[in-house]
Protein backbone atom coordinates (compact mmCIF):
# COMPACT_ATOMS: atom_id res chain seq x y z
CA UNK A 1 0.00 0.00 0.00
CA UNK A 2 1.41 2.94 -1.47
CA UNK A 3 0.14 4.67 1.74
CA UNK A 4 1.81 3.18 4.83
CA UNK A 5 5.15 2.73 5.80
CA UNK A 6 6.75 -0.49 7.04
CA UNK A 7 9.12 -0.51 10.13
CA UNK A 8 11.28 -3.72 10.75
CA UNK A 9 13.41 -4.46 13.69
CA UNK A 10 14.62 -7.96 13.82
CA UNK A 11 17.15 -10.21 15.00
CA UNK A 12 17.55 -12.66 11.99
CA UNK A 13 16.16 -12.42 8.44
CA UNK A 14 14.88 -16.04 8.67
CA UNK A 15 11.23 -16.32 8.75
CA UNK A 16 9.52 -16.78 12.49
CA UNK A 17 7.45 -19.65 12.70
CA UNK A 18 4.76 -17.15 13.72
CA UNK A 19 3.65 -13.76 12.72
CA UNK A 20 1.02 -12.23 15.13
CA UNK A 21 -0.82 -9.50 13.39
CA UNK A 22 -2.17 -6.92 15.63
CA UNK A 23 -4.58 -3.73 13.77
CA UNK A 24 -4.03 -0.87 16.29
CA UNK A 25 -6.38 2.85 16.45
CA UNK A 26 -5.76 4.84 18.93
CA UNK A 27 -4.98 2.36 21.91
CA UNK A 28 -2.39 4.63 23.26
CA UNK A 29 -3.06 2.82 26.89
CA UNK A 30 -3.64 -0.45 25.65
CA UNK A 31 -0.49 -0.60 23.91
CA UNK A 32 2.47 -1.56 26.54
CA UNK A 33 -0.06 -3.56 28.26
CA UNK A 34 -0.37 -5.49 25.22
CA UNK A 35 2.78 -5.95 24.01
CA UNK A 36 3.96 -7.10 27.56
CA UNK A 37 1.20 -9.69 27.57
CA UNK A 38 2.11 -11.04 23.87
CA UNK A 39 5.73 -11.29 24.50
CA UNK A 40 4.95 -12.92 27.92
CA UNK A 41 2.75 -15.60 25.95
CA UNK A 42 4.81 -15.92 22.91
CA UNK A 43 7.73 -16.47 24.92
CA UNK A 44 5.97 -19.34 26.97
CA UNK A 45 5.71 -20.89 23.13
CA UNK A 46 9.00 -21.81 22.74
CA UNK A 47 9.18 -20.94 19.03
CA UNK A 48 10.18 -18.38 16.89
CA UNK A 49 7.78 -15.24 16.09
CA UNK A 50 7.21 -12.11 15.24
CA UNK A 51 4.66 -9.03 16.46
CA UNK A 52 3.57 -7.43 13.58
CA UNK A 53 1.35 -4.09 15.02
CA UNK A 54 -0.59 -2.14 12.31
CA UNK A 55 -1.32 1.67 13.21
CA UNK A 56 -4.50 2.67 11.23
CA UNK A 57 -3.40 6.36 11.14
CA UNK A 58 -3.97 6.68 14.81
CA UNK A 59 -3.70 10.37 16.45
CA UNK A 60 -3.73 10.17 20.21
CA UNK A 61 -0.35 9.44 20.51
CA UNK A 62 0.03 5.80 19.72
CA UNK A 63 2.53 6.11 16.99
CA UNK A 64 4.61 7.45 19.92
CA UNK A 65 4.53 4.37 22.08
CA UNK A 66 5.10 1.88 19.36
CA UNK A 67 8.05 3.61 18.14
CA UNK A 68 9.46 3.11 21.94
CA UNK A 69 8.39 -0.29 21.87
CA UNK A 70 10.41 -1.09 18.65
CA UNK A 71 13.54 0.21 19.50
CA UNK A 72 14.01 -2.06 22.97
CA UNK A 73 12.32 -4.80 20.63
CA UNK A 74 14.29 -6.64 17.88
CA UNK A 75 10.43 -8.82 17.53
CA UNK A 76 8.81 -5.95 16.72
CA UNK A 77 7.40 -4.91 12.71
CA UNK A 78 5.69 -1.83 12.67
CA UNK A 79 3.58 -0.84 9.81
CA UNK A 80 2.15 3.04 9.78
CA UNK A 81 -0.78 4.55 7.80
CA UNK A 82 -0.79 7.64 6.78
CA UNK A 83 -4.91 8.09 7.48
CA UNK A 84 -7.44 5.15 9.12
CA UNK A 85 -8.67 2.91 6.66
CA UNK A 86 -10.77 0.55 8.46
CA UNK A 87 -9.50 -2.62 10.29
CA UNK A 88 -10.15 -5.29 7.25
CA UNK A 89 -7.22 -2.58 5.73
CA UNK A 90 -5.02 -2.48 8.48
CA UNK A 91 -5.74 -6.70 8.68
CA UNK A 92 -5.00 -6.85 5.04
CA UNK A 93 -1.08 -4.91 5.02
CA UNK A 94 -0.51 -6.78 8.23
CA UNK A 95 -1.08 -10.19 6.67
CA UNK A 96 1.43 -9.05 3.47
CA UNK A 97 4.13 -7.81 6.17
CA UNK A 98 3.90 -11.05 7.96
CA UNK A 99 6.68 -13.33 7.51
CA UNK A 100 5.41 -16.34 9.67
CA UNK A 101 4.63 -19.92 8.02
CA UNK A 102 1.71 -19.95 10.75
CA UNK A 103 -0.22 -16.47 11.24
CA UNK A 104 -2.27 -14.95 14.08
CA UNK A 105 -4.74 -12.28 14.31
CA UNK A 106 -6.17 -10.47 17.20
CA UNK A 107 -7.81 -6.93 17.86
CA UNK A 108 -5.43 -4.75 19.79
CA UNK A 109 -7.68 -2.95 22.61
CA UNK A 110 -6.90 -6.39 25.03
CA UNK A 111 -10.24 -7.78 25.18
CA UNK A 112 -8.72 -11.03 23.39
CA UNK A 113 -6.71 -12.78 25.37
CA UNK A 114 -2.89 -14.02 23.63
CA UNK A 115 -2.68 -16.44 26.06
CA UNK A 116 -5.16 -18.00 23.86
CA UNK A 117 -2.71 -17.68 20.95
CA UNK A 118 -0.75 -21.35 22.24
CA UNK A 119 -4.19 -23.40 22.38
CA UNK A 120 -5.14 -21.97 18.54
CA UNK A 121 -1.54 -22.85 16.80
CA UNK A 122 -2.26 -25.99 18.62
CA UNK A 123 -5.76 -27.11 17.31
CA UNK A 124 -4.38 -25.38 13.92
CA UNK A 125 -1.28 -27.99 13.58
CA UNK A 126 -4.22 -30.91 14.24
CA UNK A 127 -5.05 -30.79 10.65
CA UNK A 128 -6.76 -27.22 10.16
CA UNK A 129 -5.97 -24.18 7.78
CA UNK A 130 -8.05 -21.66 10.11
CA UNK A 131 -9.30 -22.04 13.17
CA UNK A 132 -11.14 -19.31 14.72
CA UNK A 133 -11.74 -18.24 18.13
CA UNK A 134 -15.39 -18.04 19.89
CA UNK A 135 -15.95 -15.50 22.49
CA UNK A 136 -18.52 -17.43 23.87
CA UNK A 137 -18.57 -15.21 27.28
CA UNK A 138 -18.27 -11.91 25.70
CA UNK A 139 -17.88 -8.72 27.77
CA UNK A 140 -19.87 -5.61 26.07
CA UNK A 141 -22.88 -4.33 26.02
CA UNK A 142 -25.90 -5.80 24.77
CA UNK A 143 -27.16 -2.72 22.91
CA UNK A 144 -24.27 -1.83 20.71
CA UNK A 145 -22.21 -4.71 20.75
CA UNK A 146 -23.43 -7.91 21.50
CA UNK A 147 -26.85 -7.67 19.72
CA UNK A 148 -25.46 -5.92 16.05
CA UNK A 149 -23.09 -8.89 16.55
CA UNK A 150 -25.39 -11.23 17.23
CA UNK A 151 -28.06 -10.22 14.06
CA UNK A 152 -24.40 -10.30 11.93
CA UNK A 153 -23.36 -13.60 12.42
CA UNK A 154 -26.75 -14.79 12.08
CA UNK A 155 -26.93 -13.38 8.88
CA UNK A 156 -23.47 -14.49 7.82
CA UNK A 157 -23.76 -17.99 8.93
CA UNK A 158 -26.98 -18.17 7.00
CA UNK A 159 -25.60 -16.69 3.50
CA UNK A 160 -22.62 -18.15 3.26
CA UNK A 161 -22.58 -21.69 4.75
CA UNK A 162 -19.65 -21.19 7.59
CA UNK A 163 -21.42 -22.67 10.62
CA UNK A 164 -19.15 -20.33 12.80
CA UNK A 165 -20.67 -18.85 16.12
CA UNK A 166 -18.46 -15.68 16.24
CA UNK A 167 -17.69 -14.74 12.63
CA UNK A 168 -16.74 -11.33 13.84
CA UNK A 169 -14.02 -12.53 16.64
CA UNK A 170 -10.70 -11.13 15.23
CA UNK A 171 -8.18 -13.43 17.24
CA UNK A 172 -7.95 -16.49 14.58
CA UNK A 173 -4.95 -18.45 13.70
CA UNK A 174 -4.00 -19.33 10.06
CA UNK A 175 -1.95 -21.36 7.58
CA UNK A 176 0.11 -18.46 5.39
CA UNK A 177 -0.97 -19.36 2.28
CA UNK A 178 -5.06 -19.07 3.41
CA UNK A 179 -4.31 -15.34 4.10
CA UNK A 180 -2.27 -14.70 1.42
CA UNK A 181 -4.79 -16.14 -1.31
CA UNK A 182 -7.68 -13.34 -0.26
CA UNK A 183 -7.93 -10.35 -1.18
CA UNK A 184 -9.58 -8.08 1.39
CA UNK A 185 -11.70 -4.97 1.23
CA UNK A 186 -14.42 -3.35 3.02
CA UNK A 187 -15.48 -5.08 6.12
CA UNK A 188 -14.24 -8.31 4.81
CA UNK A 189 -12.46 -9.40 8.36
CA UNK A 190 -15.45 -10.88 9.18
CA UNK A 191 -15.69 -13.19 6.51
CA UNK A 192 -12.30 -14.85 6.33
CA UNK A 193 -13.76 -18.35 7.84
CA UNK A 194 -16.31 -18.09 4.76
CA UNK A 195 -13.58 -16.71 2.17
CA UNK A 196 -11.18 -19.39 3.32
CA UNK A 197 -13.87 -22.47 3.10
CA UNK A 198 -14.33 -20.96 -0.62
CA UNK A 199 -10.67 -21.91 -1.63
CA UNK A 200 -10.89 -25.14 -0.05
CA UNK A 201 -9.23 -24.50 3.48
CA UNK A 202 -10.55 -26.50 6.95
CA UNK A 203 -12.03 -24.92 9.31
CA UNK A 204 -12.38 -25.31 12.75
CA UNK A 205 -13.47 -23.39 16.01
CA UNK A 206 -12.31 -22.98 19.41
CA UNK A 207 -13.66 -21.19 22.74
CA UNK A 208 -11.41 -18.41 23.74
CA UNK A 209 -11.54 -15.61 26.77
CA UNK A 210 -12.77 -11.85 26.15
CA UNK A 211 -11.94 -9.37 28.50
CA UNK A 212 -13.79 -6.19 29.58
CA UNK A 213 -12.07 -2.83 27.61
CA UNK A 214 -9.74 -1.80 30.14
CA UNK A 215 -9.03 1.79 28.80
CA UNK A 216 -10.08 3.98 25.16
CA UNK A 217 -13.32 3.92 23.23
CA UNK A 218 -14.53 1.07 21.29
CA UNK A 219 -14.94 1.87 17.64
CA UNK A 220 -17.80 -0.94 16.66
CA UNK A 221 -21.66 -0.56 16.39
CA UNK A 222 -25.08 -0.56 14.88
CA UNK A 223 -23.49 1.03 12.06
CA UNK A 224 -21.86 -2.33 11.09
CA UNK A 225 -25.03 -4.32 10.77
CA UNK A 226 -25.89 -2.19 7.76
CA UNK A 227 -22.13 -2.50 5.99
CA UNK A 228 -22.24 -6.12 6.82
CA UNK A 229 -25.27 -6.68 4.91
CA UNK A 230 -23.99 -4.47 1.56
CA UNK A 231 -20.47 -6.97 1.81
CA UNK A 232 -22.83 -10.38 2.27
CA UNK A 233 -24.14 -9.71 -1.32
CA UNK A 234 -20.74 -9.59 -2.71
CA UNK A 235 -19.49 -12.36 -0.76
CA UNK A 236 -22.07 -14.42 -1.67
CA UNK A 237 -21.16 -13.62 -5.29
CA UNK A 238 -17.41 -14.45 -4.63
CA UNK A 239 -17.92 -17.76 -2.93
CA UNK A 240 -20.09 -19.13 -5.33
CA UNK A 241 -20.22 -17.84 -8.34
CA UNK A 242 -16.60 -16.28 -8.68
CA UNK A 243 -15.27 -19.16 -11.11
CA UNK A 244 -18.58 -18.41 -13.50
CA UNK A 245 -20.41 -14.85 -12.75
CA UNK A 246 -22.59 -15.75 -15.82
CA UNK A 247 -24.45 -18.07 -13.55
CA UNK A 248 -25.03 -15.61 -10.95
CA UNK A 249 -26.05 -12.52 -13.34
CA UNK A 250 -28.62 -15.17 -15.23
CA UNK A 251 -30.31 -15.58 -11.89
CA UNK A 252 -30.66 -12.11 -11.34
CA UNK A 253 -31.97 -11.12 -15.08
CA UNK A 254 -34.25 -14.41 -15.00
CA UNK A 255 -37.38 -12.91 -12.84
CA UNK A 256 -37.01 -9.96 -15.22
CA UNK A 257 -36.76 -11.84 -18.09
CA UNK A 258 -40.73 -13.70 -16.62
CA UNK A 259 -41.93 -10.85 -15.63
CA UNK A 260 -41.51 -8.97 -19.32
CA UNK A 261 -43.89 -11.48 -21.28
CA UNK A 262 -46.38 -11.10 -18.22
CA UNK A 263 -46.37 -7.20 -18.79
CA UNK A 264 -46.52 -7.49 -22.61
CA UNK A 265 -49.40 -9.56 -22.53
CA UNK A 266 -51.68 -7.35 -19.82
CA UNK A 267 -50.60 -4.21 -22.43
CA UNK A 268 -51.77 -6.12 -25.45
CA UNK A 269 -54.56 -8.50 -24.31
CA UNK A 270 -57.89 -7.43 -23.31
CA UNK A 271 -60.50 -10.22 -21.75
CA UNK A 272 -64.04 -9.46 -22.66
CA UNK A 273 -66.66 -10.38 -19.76
CA UNK A 274 -68.60 -12.61 -22.48
CA UNK A 275 -65.18 -14.96 -22.44
CA UNK A 276 -63.39 -13.67 -25.84
CA UNK A 277 -60.12 -11.71 -25.93
CA UNK A 278 -58.79 -8.90 -27.96
CA UNK A 279 -55.14 -8.64 -29.31
CA UNK A 280 -53.92 -5.40 -30.17
CA UNK A 281 -57.30 -3.28 -29.06
CA UNK A 282 -57.05 -1.01 -26.26
CA UNK A 283 -53.30 -0.79 -25.87
CA UNK A 284 -52.35 -0.25 -21.75
CA UNK A 285 -49.10 2.07 -23.00
CA UNK A 286 -48.02 1.85 -19.67
CA UNK A 287 -47.62 -1.84 -18.83
CA UNK A 288 -46.40 -2.15 -22.63
CA UNK A 289 -43.30 0.35 -21.56
CA UNK A 290 -42.79 -1.61 -18.07
CA UNK A 291 -42.33 -4.38 -19.89
CA UNK A 292 -39.67 -2.93 -22.17
CA UNK A 293 -38.21 -1.64 -19.58
CA UNK A 294 -38.13 -4.59 -17.50
CA UNK A 295 -36.91 -6.66 -20.84
CA UNK A 296 -34.06 -4.35 -21.35
CA UNK A 297 -32.44 -4.39 -17.95
CA UNK A 298 -32.64 -7.99 -18.00
CA UNK A 299 -30.52 -8.04 -21.21
CA UNK A 300 -28.25 -5.93 -19.82
CA UNK A 301 -27.60 -7.86 -16.54
CA UNK A 302 -27.11 -11.03 -18.43
CA UNK A 303 -25.01 -9.62 -20.89
CA UNK A 304 -23.01 -8.46 -18.15
CA UNK A 305 -22.63 -11.69 -16.85
CA UNK A 306 -21.69 -12.55 -20.39
CA UNK A 307 -19.05 -9.96 -20.23
CA UNK A 308 -17.80 -10.70 -16.73
CA UNK A 309 -17.70 -15.07 -17.83
CA UNK A 310 -15.39 -14.07 -20.57
CA UNK A 311 -13.13 -11.82 -18.93
CA UNK A 312 -12.53 -14.66 -16.25
CA UNK A 313 -11.89 -17.58 -18.83
CA UNK A 314 -9.96 -14.70 -21.14
CA UNK A 315 -7.76 -14.13 -17.68
CA UNK A 316 -7.25 -17.84 -16.75
CA UNK A 317 -6.15 -18.44 -20.90
CA UNK A 318 -3.57 -16.16 -20.98
CA UNK A 319 -2.43 -16.98 -17.65
CA UNK A 320 -2.02 -20.18 -18.56
CA UNK A 321 -0.09 -19.13 -21.80
CA UNK A 322 2.24 -17.35 -19.68
CA UNK A 323 3.05 -20.36 -17.28
CA UNK A 324 3.69 -22.59 -20.03
CA UNK A 325 5.78 -20.08 -21.51
CA UNK A 326 7.63 -19.40 -18.50
CA UNK A 327 8.26 -22.82 -17.89
CA UNK A 328 9.33 -23.20 -21.19
CA UNK A 329 11.75 -20.46 -21.26
CA UNK A 330 13.46 -22.07 -17.93
CA UNK A 331 14.61 -25.48 -19.46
Amino acid sequence: MSDASVSANLESDQPPGLSVVVPIFNERDNVVPLHDALTHALQLLGRSYEIVLVDDGSRDGTRDVLRSLAAIDPHLRLVFFRRNYGQTAAMAAGFRTARGRTIVSMDGDLQNDPADIGRLVEKLEQGYDVVCGWRRHRQDRMATRLLPSRIANFLISRVTGARIHDTGCSLKAYRSWVVRSLHLYSDMHRFLAALGAGIGARIAELPVRHHARRAGKSKYGLGRVFRVLADLVGIKMLIQFAAHPIRWFSLLSLPLFVVAPMLFVLGFVKGHSDGTWEWFGDTDMAAVAAGAVALLVAMNVFLLGFLAELQVKVSKFFRQRISVTVREASR
